[in-house]
Formats: C-alpha cells, structure tokens, sequence
C-alpha cells in the first residue's frame, strides 16, 4: 500500500517557494534590468546623475498607465490597438479647448471624458456586438487619428494654461516627477484589482475558457465592457500627462505606442492568447524598456534603431515561450 501512495505522489516540480520565485518570468527580467542598468552606468557618465534617472522615466510612465490597463484586457483575450488614436484624440479635443479659454480641471475632465468615450465606443462593439477586438480597434485607431488629423490638418495647437504643465513636469518631491508618483499609485491599485479581487479571478477565468467563465455564472461581455472602459480611461489620463509634458498637440502625437505598449504587457510575461500574467511583470517591464530607450538616447542612438529594436522584442518574447513549450514536448516521457 505505501508503494502505490509513493508511485502516486507528485513532487513539485519547482521545488520550494524560493526556487520558483527565481525560476519565474518576473524575476528573469529584473534580473535583465538590473543587468541594463549597469550596462549603462559603464555606457555613459551622465547615466547614473539623479535628475538623468529621473528624466529616464518620462520614457515610459504614461505607456506604462495604458500598459496596466491593456494587461487586464489581454489577460481576459482581448486586445485594443487603438489606445494611441485615443491619447491622440483626447490631447487634441484638450488643445480645442484650451484655445477656446478653458481652465485647467476643464481640460483634465475633457481628456479623460475623450478616453472614457472612445472606451465606450470600442467597449459596445466588442462586447456589445461581439465583435473581433482586433478588428475594432485597427478601425477605431485609424477612425480617432483620423478625427485628430481632420481638425488640426499640419497644425498644432498650445497656449495651454501654466498650471496645465505640473500634470507632465511637475515634481512631488525632489527628483520624484508627478507622472513617477502616479505610475506608483497606478501600479498598486491595477494590482490589488487583478490579484485580490474576484474581479481580478474573473479576468483570468475569461481568459482561459470563456466558455466555462459563462457556465459558471460570470458576466462575461460586462467584464469585457469594463475593460474597454478601463482601457480608454487610462488613455485618457495618459493624454493629460503627455500633452502636459510637451505644452503642445499635433496629430501624430503618440504616433505608434500601441506596439510599445503591447510589447511592454508582453514582455512583462502577460499571455498574448490571454489567461495569464502579473502587474508586477509590467511594471519591471517598463523599467526595461524605459532603460533601454533612455540608455541609447544617451549614446545618440537613432530613433529608427529603436523602433526596430522594440520590433525585435515584441517578435522575441511572443515566440520565445511557443519556441520552448514545443521543445518540451519532444523530450522523452
């Protein structure tokens, strides 16, 4: 009887707590970022002076924002390409406004009342009418763009109030910008959310079988509703820190995030087939790719070179766990 209760125990294959905190995805990639960052302490001499640091992570708090928002949505199975064109419209509806003599809360509540409606927008065709996410969102990206492009043409609007300008270059405290100190914050709330609350457990059972989610009494297209919203929210909020930051709109501002943003929700270990991931694998993943970004700046790196660069990265980190779990299944039982 003991023999048939041994052949039947199965060890953990990770062994104790320690070593699958070390085998995971997440500490792999601090691991490479602490790596980056010494790499470009050696790279350069300015790299390692505090304000330098700090001026480092305007490169990715605000696709950060959107990146918390899109790992919940990626992990429920969905997808939304369009949260660029949506920072884009919302940033040039603030510009008409400012124009227009409105005040800075005015101008807040417009770019995220903007995000807030696309959200809306996208929300109601896929979970209302069940359409491909994919699908929707490449036409409500090149709809939103093509809105900003209509009313500003090759033009660009500013004159945007003084007090406007803390959202985006504001400092908290010392070297601690406001976008810093809101990627924080942000960060600890998508967290609790995704992992301490049922609403959280939903997003990952959507993820994994969306037809057993239904069976088993969970609202499934208003979740997804939800997270469009939620999508289009922090776009908005994004939007009202960076046009902050540059005092200006043009058409193509944010030309592009949307695959940075996707590259950085995957590259933080977030399942593009959804059902799994952690806020923490974002967070260190907007660390890496903050650093590296701010690293080739610094060497006067050409920004063609990173876009291929970020290319490459998305192309390795979703083949890379295909490439592996395959070789696995050929080993011999």
């Amino acid at each position: 009887m003991s023999a048939v209760s041994e052949r039947r125990q199965i060890p953990d294959r990770l062994g104790t707590s320690t070593t699958r905190l070390f085998a995971s995805w997440e500490a792999l990639l601090f691991m490479v970022a602490v790596l980056i960052f010494i790499a470009n302490a050696f790279a350069s001499p300015y790299f390692l002076n505090a304000w330098n640091l700090s001026d480092a992570t305007f490169n990715f708090t605000e696709k950060a924002m959107v990146a918390f928002a899109m790992a919940l949505l990626i992990i429920s199975g969905e997808i939304d390409l369009s949260v660029a064109a949506i920072i884009a419209l919302a940033s040039t509806a603030m510009g008409a406004a400012a124009q227009a003599g409105i005040g800075t809360p005015g101008l807040v509540l417009i770019g995220i009342g903007i995000g807030l409606g696309c959200g809306l927008i996208n929300g109601i065709l896929v979970a209302g009418l069940r359409l491909p996410s994919i699908v929707v969102t490449i036409g409500t990206m090149s709809l939103f763009r093509g809105i900003a492009y209509i009313v500003l043409g090759d033009q660009a609007y500013g004159g945007y109030p003084p007090s406007f300008a803390y959202f985006g270059q504001g400092y908290v405290f010392w070297v601690i910008s406001f976008e810093f100190f809101l990627f924080g914050v942000l960060a600890v709330i998508f967290a609790v959310v995704l992992h301490a609350t049922n609403f959280g457990r939903r997003i990952y059972a959507i993820g994994n079988n969306e037809f057993a989610a239904r069976f088993s009494g969970i609202h499934v297209e208003r979740i997804k509703f939800t997270l469009f919203l939620l999508t289009g929210l922090m776009a908005g909020i994004a939007s009202v820190c960076l046009t902050s930051r540059l005092g200006s709109t043009r058409p193509s501002i944010a030309q592009g995030w949307e695959l940075e943003i996707v590259t950085m929700v995957v590259l933080g270990g977030v399942s593009i087939l959804g059902g799994s991931g952690t806020i923490g694998g974002v967070v260190i993943a907007a660390f890496v790719m903050g650093l590296v970004t701010f690293g080739l700046g610094l060497l006067n790196v050409p920004g063609i070179v990173m876009s291929i660069f970020i290319g490459l990265l998305l192309i390795t980190t979703i083949t890379l766990p295909i490439i592996i779990r395959r070789l696995g299944r050929r080993k011999p039982a």
